[in-house]
């Protein structure tokens, strides 16, 4: 039941979204309630405060789709995004039913769950401040210690390399037959040469994936870093970790990397993802070589493309006319990295799985000392 909304007994979700965007509801009364909708959830912002209803939703990555579910991801958002915003996530807190009227806590039946951040000032996010051209290299150096630190930290995961290889095809797979759909008007040609470029690399430098996962560089990451969700103010917070899904968030770091990367060059910044991706290779000592950080990124632009162009073959998309721009836009940065992964194929291949760094060294004896690093 991909993207319907299921309703059990009790209020509505419209009964909800109503209760939750009166100013009343609060306490102290608020004197203006901000309401937004995502593809999951409404976001509600009060004074200080936000507080986010998770929709009972399914999809083919999610299910929200009853109380107990929707507990459990608010209680997992809550956890998990305390690694990289400790003093940002505040509470879960029951949405009752009192038998009078709704209530956010209090006596009754619990008939949702809502996720308590502290709201956070929007000027200092990263994509608000690339839009004002307000980045600072400090601001960077601040991000990529945070970063860095986050990742040396992480829980690192364990699948066989041929059962993530084959994970990888099926994830090209998957991207090609809904961007090659007839009905969502892709230009053909163009993904097919994108979708070539990513199957040859697979073909003939898989080794580097799997050697990643051998040297146990796969861990449990963040899963959408994105400038939208890195604030850099007095101190470096990155929220909205994927919880719904652990599978989504099994990455390896520099696919992450390659992520942001891709989004600040969409945004208009190519040089603050360039900056980062040095320094992060440099702080993390194992960076990828450029065959599989330009892969990493084309097959990045091409998900986001496919996951843009998907809204519209949902039975009632939000703002239809606004994703097939939005898949273009990743569409044409998918196709520059493939044309850049072909001409890095074609060049005689370096069989290390570690680029070397500036300062650090390419004798045998210094590329042994980085692999056990």
């Amino acid at each position: 039941m991909h993207g319907l909304s299921i309703n059990g007994a009790g209020p509505t979700l419209d009964a909800k979204v109503s209760f939750l965007s009166r100013p009343d509801t609060y306490r102290p009364v608020a004197g203006e309630v901000v309401r937004w909708e995502t593809h999951m959830s409404w976001v509600f912002l009060v004074g200080d405060r936000v507080y986010k209803l998770k929709k009972p939703v399914r999809f083919p990555y999610l299910d929200f789709s009853t109380l107990a579910r929707r507990e459990a991801a608010c209680r997992a958002e809550l956890q998990l995004n305390r690694a990289l915003a400790p003093d940002i996530y505040l509470d879960v807190l029951p949405l009752v039913d009192t038998g009078a009227g709704l209530s956010i806590g209090g006596a009754g039946t619990v008939v949702d769950w809502l996720v308590c951040m502290k709201r956070l000032d929007e000027r200092n996010m990263l994509e608000f401040m690339i839009g004002e051209r307000r980045v600072e290299i400090p601001q960077l150096d601040r991000l990529v210690t945070a970063l860095a630190r986050f990742y040396r930290s992480a829980t690192p995961v364990f699948i066989s390399p041929t059962v993530h290889l084959a994970d990888w095809k099926r994830s090209l797979a998957y991207n090609r037959r809904v961007l090659l759909d007839p009905r969502l008007g892709i230009e053909a040609g163009l993904v097919r040469r994108i979708d070539r470029a990513q199957r040859l690399f697979l073909d003939r430098r898989g080794d580097l994936i799997a050697a990643r996962m051998r040297r146990r560089r796969i861990v449990d990451g963040h899963g959408d870093l994105r400038p939208e969700h890195i604030w850099l103010g007095d101190k470096v917070r990155i929220i909205d970790c994927l919880e719904f899904n652990p599978r989504l968030r099994v990455v390896d770091p520099f696919d992450e990397v390659a992520f942001l990367s891709l989004e600040c060059e969409r945004l208009g910044a190519a040089w603050v993802g360039a900056y980062i991706e040095r320094r992060m290779k440099r702080m993390l000592r194992d960076g990828p070589v450029e065959e599989l950080f330009t892969f990493y990124r084309c097959h990045r632009a091409t998900l986001r493309a496919r996951l843009a162009i998907a809204h519209l073959l949902e039975e009632h998309p939000r703002t239809p006319e606004k994703w097939p721009q939005v898949a273009a836009a990743y569409l044409k940065l998918a196709g520059e990295s493939a044309r850049r992964l072909e001409a890095l194929l074609r060049k005689p291949q370096d069989r290390s799985s570690c680029a070397p760094r500036a300062g650090g060294g390419s004798s045998p004896r210094a590329r042994a000392r980085r692999a056990g690093s």
